[in-house]
C-alpha cells in the first residue's frame, strides 16, 4: 500500500491506495480518503494497513475520524463559503459586481448557468405556490413607492440595524454580528442597552481579537433613499421588501380578480437593504430577491378547511422558544399538527408553514430547521414568527420564514392614507380588514443552499459533481456526436433542437467522450446523450445519468418524452430504456486524466505496470508505507 498526494488549486489531499492486478497489469487501487494533514495521514495509513494485515473489519474506522465520515467528507466535499464563491465565479453561477473595478460590496451578477438556476428555482416556487392553486393570485409591484408607505408600515423609523465603531480598523461593524463573531453569543432580541453592556463587559476579548471599540452605538437606517424628478427634491425609498405593494394594492387585486376572503396575493421581486457589512457571499447582499405572498384571512376565521391529516403529520426539527429561554440550541422532533395543539400557531399559520417545508422537501433541501422567535425578538408587526434555517458552511441560518402579520400593515396603511382597507365577506356577512400569514423566503439563500448541498467530489471519477435536483438543472441534458463526422453531428443537432423546444440543452463536440462528462456534472447537467456508430443505423442514441454515469439506450422518436420524464421523477433511470454495458475502468481513466488536466493543469497517468511490475512516471507524488515507517512520521 502507499499514499498519494493530490495537489488542487494549491491544496494537498492525502488517499490510501494499493496495487492490484487485474488482466495481467497492476492497477492502483483507491483504499481511503487520509485527509490534509500528512502526519495525520501517515497515522492513519498505517492503522489501516495494520488491520488489514490482521484480518480485522476496517470499515468502522474508515467511516469514523473525529466523528466525521472520512469516506464521506472526501465525497461530500464539505465547501467553505469562499471556495463556493470561487466556484461559482469559475463556472458562470455567479460573481462580484462591477468586477474590473475590484467588485462593489453586497452587490452580485448571476452568469450564464446561474441565471438559468435562479430561474428555475423562481419558476418551481411560482408553480408550487401559484400557479397550482385557485386561491393565490401573483404580482409585480414597482420598486419605488410612494414614500408614505414606508413611514406607515413602520420601516422609516424601525427598520435599522445597531452598529459599532472600531478605531482600529476605522470602520463600522454590525454590533449583533460582531458579537457573534468573537463571543459566539446570539444577541437576538436584546436591547440596546443589553448589547452595549456586553461590549462593555467583555472589552478585553474584543481587544485580543483585534477590536479597539467606541464606548457607544450607532444606529443605521437600512432604507435606501433615493430622489425622485428632475431636482431630485422629493426623497423616497429603494423597497426593503415585497411586501407593502401587495398591501397597497390588495383592494384592487381582490376586485379586479374576483377574488373572495381567504385569498394570498403573490410577487417575487428585488429588495434593497443598506447593510452595514455585507457577508458570506449570496447570503447576506445590499440587493436580493424575496419570494412572498400575503394571505389574506377574516379576523374572525378561526378553522382552516384544507389543513388535512396530511399537513398536520409533516414532520419537522423544532427549535422552540422555551428551549432558547434556557440558553440552548436543543432541537426536537414533533410535526405541524403538534405544534398546533401547544398553542404555537393557529391553524391557517400551521397550514402555510407545512406548505414550505414541503416544498424544500420537494427542491432536495430535507435538513431544514424549524426556530420559534421569542416574544422579545418579534418584529414590530408580527405577533408569531418562525424561521427556517438551513445548515450552511458558515452556520445555521435562516432561509426563510413564516410570520402571522394580522391586521397590522393594512390598518397602518388605512390610518395613513385615509382610504379604507375594509372588505365585505359573504360568509361572516361582515366588512372587516383581514388578518395576514406571509410566507416569504430568500431566493438567493435558496440559491445558496441548493448549490451547497448539490456540491461533492467523487472519488472514482476524480472529479466534483454538482447534484443539482433535475427540474432546477441550468442545463437539463447535454449532445454529443462521438466523431464530427457530417451524419454525427447532423443528428446531433437534430435532436438538439428537438429537445430545445422544451429544456435549456447544450451541444458539444470538443475533447474526448470523458472530458466532456466531467465538464457537464461539474455544473450540474443531469443527463448527457451520445450519438454513437450505433445511433447512425439504429436511430437510438445512449442517456447516461450524472449521479450513478449508468447509461440506457433509447430511441430518438422517445428521447424528448423519456428525457422530460426523467427530469420530473416520473420514471426511474434503470426502467426508462436498455442498459448499457460501458468499460468502466477505461471510461473513469480517462475521465481522471482529462479532469486533472483542465481543473489542476498537471497531468497524471493511472498507476500501470506489467508483469514486472515496473511503474510508469506520474505526476503524482507516490510514498510506499515501509515497515520501518510505523511511527507515522
Amino acid at each position: 500500500m502507499y499514499v498519494v498526494k493530490r495537489t488542487v488549486k494549491g491544496k494537498d489531499y492525502y488517499s490510501l491506495r494499493k496495487s492490484v492486478r487485474e488482466d495481467g497489469k497492476v492497477k492502483s487501487k483507491f483504499i481511503c480518503y487520509l485527509g490534509k494533514d500528512k502526519n495525520e495521514a501517515y497515522k492513519k495509513a498505517v492503522e489501516v494497513e495494520e488491520r488489514i494485515k490482521n484480518g480485522e473489519d476496517v470499515s468502522g474506522f474508515l467511516k469514523s475520524s473525529g466523528n466525521v465520515s472520512v469516506i464521506d467528507d472526501y465525497e461530500r466535499t464539505e465547501i467553505s463559503i469562499e471556495d463556493l464563491a470561487n466556484f461559482c465565479k469559475d463556472k458562470g453561477f455567479c460573481y462580484r459586481s462591477s468586477d474590473i473595478y475590484g467588485g462593489y460590496s453586497g452587490f452580485w451578477d448571476f452568469g450564464p448557468l446561474g441565471v438559468e438556476l435562479f430561474n428555475n428555482i423562481k419558476k418551481d416556487w411560482w408553480d408550487f405556490f401559484v400557479r397550482s392553486r385557485d386561491n393565490i393570485v401573483g404580482m409585480e409591484a414597482s420598486v419605488i413607492s410612494h414614500p408614505k408607505t414606508w413611514e406607515a408600515s413602520g420601516h422609516v423609523s424601525n427598520f435599522n440595524d445597531l452598529m459599532i465603531f472600531c478605531k482600529k480598523n476605522n470602520n463600522f461593524f454590525r454590533a449583533d454580528h460582531l458579537i457573534e463573531d468573537v463571543l459566539g453569543l446570539n444577541v437576538e432580541g436584546k436591547n440596546k442597552d443589553e448589547i452595549l453592556d456586553i461590549f462593555l463587559l467583555k472589552r478585553d476579548k474584543f481587544i485580543n481579537a483585534g477590536y479597539i471599540l467606541e464606548d457607544e452605538l450607532k444606529t443605521l437606517n437600512l432604507m435606501f433613499k433615493t430622489g425622485v424628478g428632475a431636482l431630485s427634491d422629493e426623497v423616497s425609498y429603494l423597497r426593503g421588501e415585497t411586501a407593502q405593494g401587495m398591501f397597497l394594492d390588495f383592494k384592487l387585486i381582490m376586485q379586479t380578480s374576483r377574488m373572495k376572503l381567504p385569498f394570498g396575493i403573490a410577487q417575487i421581486g428585488r429588495c434593497f437593504r443598506n447593510e452595514i457589512a455585507p457577508r458570506d457571499f449570496l447570503f447576506r447582499s445590499r440587493e436580493f430577491h424575496i419570494g412572498e405572498f400575503e394571505f389574506f384571512i377574516n379576523k374572525d376565521e378561526k378553522e382552516c378547511d384544507i389543513l388535512t391529516d396530511v399537513y398536520k403529520g409533516v414532520r419537522i426539527k423544532l427549535l422552540d422558544s422555551e428551549t432558547q429561554v434556557k440558553d440552548s440550541t436543543e432541537l426536537r422532533e414533533t410535526t405541524i399538527g403538534e405544534m398546533l395543539n401547544e398553542g404555537r400557531l393557529e391553524p391557517w399559520h400551521a397550514y402555510w408553514l407545512s406548505e414550505q417545508v414541503l416544498w424544500f422537501n420537494s427542491i432536495g433541501l430535507t435538513e431544514i430547521k424549524i426556530r420559534e422567535h421569542m416574544k422579545d425578538e418579534l418584529s414590530h408587526y408580527s405577533s408569531a414568527t418562525f424561521d427556517i434555517d438551513y445548515e450552511y458552511s458558515f452556520g445555521s441560518k435562516e432561509v426563510a420564514g413564516n410570520a402571522n402579520r394580522g391586521q397590522y400593515d393594512l390598518g397602518q396603511h388605512e390610518k395613513s392614507s385615509g382610504i379604507s382597507m375594509k372588505v365585505f365577506d359573504e360568509k361572516y356577512k361582515n366588512k372587516e380588514i383581514p388578518r395576514v400569514i406571509e410566507p416569504t423566503f430568500g431566493m438567493e439563500r435558496v440559491f445558496l443552499g441548493i448549490l451547497t448541498k448539490a456540491y461533492c467530489y467523487d472519488k472514482n471519477r476524480d472529479n466534483v459533481i454538482l447534484r443539482i435536483p433535475g427540474k432546477l438543472a441550468p442545463i437539463k441534458a447535454a449532445v454529443f456526436p462521438i466523431v464530427k463526422q457530417p451524419e454525427y453531428i447532423e443528428m446531433s443537432e437534430n435532436i438538439v433542437r428537438l429537445l430545445r423546444s422544451e429544456f435549456n440543452v447544450v451541444y458539444d463536440k470538443s475533447g474526448s467522450i470523458g472530458r466532456r462528462y466531467s465538464r457537464n456534472d461539474s455544473i450540474g447537467t443531469p443527463y448527457c446523450i451520445t450519438i454513437d456508430e450505433k445511433s447512425i443505423e439504429g436511430k437510438d442514441v445512449t442517456i447516461r445519468d450524472r449521479d450513478t454515469t449508468l447509461q440506457i439506450r433509447v430511441k430518438v422518436k422517445d428521447l424528448l418524452n423519456i428525457i422530460k420524464r426523467l427530469i420530473n421523477k416520473e420514471i426511474n433511470f434503470k426502467s426508462a430504456g436498455k442498459l448499457v454495458e460501458t468499460r468502466v475502468k477505461e471510461e473513469v481513466k480517462e475521465k481522471v486524466d482529462e479532469v486533472v488536466k483542465e481543473e489542476v493543469k498537471e497531468e497524471m497517468n493511472e498507476v500501470e505496470t506489467e508483469d514486472n511490475e515496473k511503474e510508469e512516471k506520474s505526476d503524482i507524488v507516490k510514498e510506499e508505507i515501509f515497515e520501518d515507517n510505523k511511527d507515522g512520521k
